[in-house]
């Protein structure tokens, strides 16, 4: 294969896809798009991805859906089909957002709780690919986790591993 199939798009499943474009616009700053409604809301997280200088570079962010699990569209039946429920109890999609310099973990994760997320940790930093994290579920089960670099954590450019001493802030988890 000369080149790898390519990420297109990314669905997170809800029972209310316009209460979940409240949320998401609300927590992320998301602009959200009402194609079909009812049944399928658009996510433009934003710009283009930015480069070494800090300015937008050619490659635009991914977009992502929210759709009716109830109706999960599209299908070639024009009736919904099974399942038409949420998963529940279990594992479900975890996405990984890149938090802007001009937000923070704790404006995002008190905006989920107050909406109806369910905060599941904060303060965390994973030294496998030198970021700090905190995680969310959102009121559909699906598990939002937030990603920045701490300024002061060197990594190897290659692997993106943490090299050296990280100092954490008081009360952090490491692993």
């Amino acid at each position: 294969m000369s080149y790898p199939n390519a990420l297109v798009f990314i669905d997170i499943p809800s029972t209310d896809p316009a209460a979940a474009h409240a949320f998401y616009s609300e927590v992320f700053g998301w602009e959200v798009e009402e194609r079909i409604p009812g049944l399928f809301h658009r996510i433009v997280p934003g710009q283009n991805f930015k480069v070494d200088d800090g300015t937008q570079g050619p490659t635009g962010n991914l977009h992502m859906g929210l759709y009716n699990a109830a109706n999960a569209r599209p299908h070639p039946e024009s009736e919904p089909t099974e399942p038409r429920h949420l998963s529940s109890g279990g594992r479900s999609i975890r996405a990984w957002i890149l938090v802007s310099e001009d937000d923070s973990f704790d404006r995002i994760l008190e905006a989920a709780n107050r909406l109806g997320g369910t905060e599941l940790w904060r303060n965390h930093f994973w030294t496998e690919f030198g970021g700090a994290n905190a995680s969310f579920l959102d009121p559909w089960g699906n598990q939002m986790l937030l990603w920045q670099h701490l300024p002061d954590a060197e990594q190897d450019e290659e692997t993106h591993q943490a090299m050296g001493d990280v100092k954490l802030p008081d009360g952090w988890t490491i692993e």
